[in-house]
């Protein structure tokens, strides 16, 4: 548990899923709810475990990911701050198909599912906002195949860099942009389909082009039109 308090209900308000819900519903979910700090590293559940509760990420970083038989992960989503965890599965009685595991130190708000399930029940718009927000994750997730099936390993790459600076572009200073890597290039790489060493091969690729720059995480997008040009304009 956080060491000072914090107040559930004013953070629900602020969250998309519970909107212009009335006070009194809020503060009936935040009574089935609570908030915890967990260790990087540590698992926020397992494939195959029943769903019991939703889990929304406060601070820090969470990974989505699955497993191989042969123990290779690949990852299927990484959720910040306001990011819900696998919010489809309570809407069934089907356990868990990924594994969700903390990136760094989090905080997460932990919302008990009979308690989700009966504000759902009492508010339909709750269900229309929860179903929008499942099927925006499902249009990622059918993008994400497309690009696997019809992009090349360095379009994926370029594409990545791309959306990751649009986000920023409403907190850019100059003509450059800079995009900070939310996890690890192993995590990033995985993400994207590709090994480890194929997407640090790309990033010094458009480095040695002039089109980015690299410092750790950060990094530097020169010319977004070049970029998005590559390797045609290159």
């Amino acid at each position: 548990m956080l060491a000072c308090p914090f107040d559930i209900p004013r953070y629900l308000s602020l969250l998309p899923l519970f909107a212009q819900m009335p006070q009194a519903k809020l503060d009936h979910i935040a009574a089935h709810s609570q908030v915890r700090r967990v260790s990087r590293g540590t698992l926020v559940f397992e494939a195959g475990q029943r769903c019991t509760a939703l889990h929304i990420t406060v601070t820090g970083q969470v990974k989505l990911c699955v497993l191989s038989a042969s123990g290779q992960e690949k990852v299927i989503e990484l959720a910040g701050p306001g990011i819900s965890l696998a919010e489809e599965t309570v809407f069934t009685d089907a356990a868990y198909r990924v594994n969700a595991q903390a990136l760094s130190d989090c905080t997460l708000l932990t919302i008990a599912k009979p308690a989700l399930l009966g504000a759902i029940a009492q508010d339909a718009s709750l269900a229309l906002r929860m179903l929008a927000s499942a099927g925006q994750r499902l249009q990622t997730l059918l993008h994400d195949v497309e690009a696997e099936a019809l992009h090349t390993g360095l379009q994926r790459v370029v594409r990545f860099l791309l959306h990751s600076a649009n986000e920023a572009r409403a907190d850019a200073a100059g003509p450059d942009l800079t995009v900070d890597l939310p996890a690890s290039k192993a995590t990033i790489a995985s993400r994207l389909s590709l090994t480890p060493e194929y997407f640090s091969r790309v990033l010094h690729e458009l480095q040695s082009q002039g089109l980015i720059g690299i410092d750790r995480r950060a990094i530097r997008i020169h010319d977004a039109q070049r970029l998005q040009r590559y390797p045609v304009a290159a």
